[in-house]
């Protein structure tokens, strides 16, 4: 009976199967950049030589794009000198084969398709190798790993061969570093203010940053009543408002100025963050719109900002309590739907970790947690700008200004934070601090009023790769929103 339900042998998979390859458009491509040079900058923007099948092809391809990136000539004669001389394809010599190459190419026209053909291939190998690694731990899981712990591995390889064609992250050339480094500076260079990052909105700040650096974990740190959810959603909406999309040679829109802004809203519902973006946009009190104390005026420029901003790249998602392994997981998930250039994440206290062990001790939950936005801001090369409460400790003090140590949980967020930048604002506190009136220590107070009134520092705490120091700022509280000081030499001639 066993024997009648098997399958006829030619039904069965075959043991062994080759993976998928071309060695012929591989020959081809080769043999058209040997003949014509300018053929290898028809592939350089997408092709790298690790996606050749055969080993030699990708010597051959390495060697001929050093050669053409210092204006040399790569043909058979000039690149048979760095390739092993005792090397043998088949019964020819490398010379040989070289020459053979360059006889039997294709025309430069085509050389487009055929290396797309050969990316494809490559792509569908690193697939298969995905496939079978996963395959393989699924059957063999180690006891301390979960098969959520999988489907997140699995999730981010996927994510990382979408993305680049790569999903090994293994090492880069120095060359290639410096390529990487030299377009940035150029952006910068070619871009309206200088900056290398994303502009924050805030000209101040981002001469001292220079603007958002992909990659960076931003920590946003204040006491509350300090405004660091007003600056995070003001930079939000100036980031998402100056959006402008650039047509990239694979057809997708990449941003060149602004860019698509993904906020996690632990604390506050996206309807309620949302009338914080229209209060500070349009300036009418949030607590005028949340009752309904609308003059018709006011009623026009609700509806005529709604109808303005709907279509502005900014989304929220407004899950409480967010696990860090989930919210990498719906990052990866906009930024392939939608784009996506910056994260906010209000607030870091109230993320769960994803491990058993860090839930049963809070100071190790939150290290991985830092560790985790630190990995998703290198992966998805973006930054990632992350609010932070402070500890009680800074109001015992006489300057209430904040310092480094006093981050709740600080080991962790101070070490893992390429910037940590605090708010503060004096009017707070000196308004808190009110003497009796008529006392002569009311006119005092009258006076410091006037002094703090309406202004705000924000402290560069901490910057990997710029200076640190005090920006000073406008605040609006009844609009909660930031604004830039005059420049000294915009302001009008004082006469004393």
């Amino acid at each position: 009976m066993a024997e009648a339900l098997r399958k006829p042998a030619a039904a069965e998979t075959p043991l062994y199967r080759e993976a998928p390859n071309n060695i012929e458009a591989e020959q081809a491509l080769l043999g058209a950049i040997l003949v014509n040079n300018d053929a290898f900058y028809r592939v350089s923007d997408f092709l790298k030589s690790g996606h050749f099948y055969e080993p030699l092809h990708r010597k051959i391809f390495d060697v001929a794009g050093e050669l053409i990136r210092m204006g040399k000539m790569a043909n058979p004669v000039t690149i048979k000198t760095f390739l092993p001389a005792d090397a043998k394809v088949g019964d020819m010599t490398v010379a040989i084969y070289l020459a053979r190459l360059a006889a039997e190419a294709v025309t430069v026209i085509n050389a487009a398709d055929y290396g797309r053909a050969i990316y494809d291939l490559a792509t569908r190998r690193a697939l298969i190798t995905v496939g079978e690694d996963m395959v393989n731990i699924a059957y063999d899981a180690p006891v301390d790993m979960a098969p959520r712990e999988q489907i997140e591995d699995a999730e981010r390889r996927l994510f990382e061969l979408a993305e680049t064609g790569r999903y090994d992250g293994g090492f880069e050339s120095f060359n290639d570093a410096i390529k990487t480094a030299v377009d940035m500076a150029n952006a910068a260079y070619q871009r309206d203010g200088g900056l290398s990052g994303i502009s924050s909105g805030f000209r101040d700040l981002d001469r001292r940053m220079g603007g958002l650096q992909p990659s960076d974990l931003i920590v946003l740190a204040g006491r509350p009543g300090m405004g660091k959810t007003s600056l995070a959603t003001n930079i939000a909406y100036n980031v998402a408002a100056a959006y402008r999309p650039a047509q990239q040679a694979d057809g997708s829109a990449k941003a060149a100025e602004g860019g698509v802004v993904g906020f996690f809203s632990l604390e506050m519902s996206s309807e309620q963050l949302a009338t914080r973006i229209i209060s500070e946009q349009t300036e009418i009190p949030s607590s005028m719109i949340r009752r309904g104390e609308l003059t018709d005026a006011d009623f026009q420029k609700l509806v005529a900002y709604a109808q303005e901003n709907h279509k502005r790249p900014l989304y929220i998602d407004q899950t409480g309590g967010i696990s860090i392994a989930q919210l990498a997981a719906r990052a990866r998930r906009l930024k392939r739907q939608r784009g996506l250039d910056v994260i906010i994440i209000d607030y870091i206290q109230l993320m769960t970790g994803a491990s058993k062990r860090a839930s049963e001790n809070r100071v190790q939950e939150i290290t991985e947690i830092t560790t985790g936005l630190k990995a998703l801001a290198k992966e998805l090369a973006v930054p990632i700008i992350a609010l932070s409460q402070l500890s009680r400790q800074v109001e015992s003090r006489e300057d209430k200004r904040p310092q480094l140590s006093d981050l709740r949980e600080s080991g962790s967020i101070e070490q893992d934070a390429d910037v940590v930048i605090f708010v503060y604002r004096d009017e707070y506190y000196v308004k808190n601090k009110e003497p009796e009136r008529g006392s002569p220590e009311h006119l005092a107070w009258e006076d410091k009023m006037r002094e703090v009134q309406g202004k705000a520092e924000v402290i560069i705490a901490k910057q990997r790769h710029g200076p640190t120091g005090t920006v000073p700022m406008g605040f609006q509280g009844e609009f909660t929103r930031f604004f830039d000081l005059a420049d000294d030499s915009h302001l009008p001639e004082r006469f004393e």
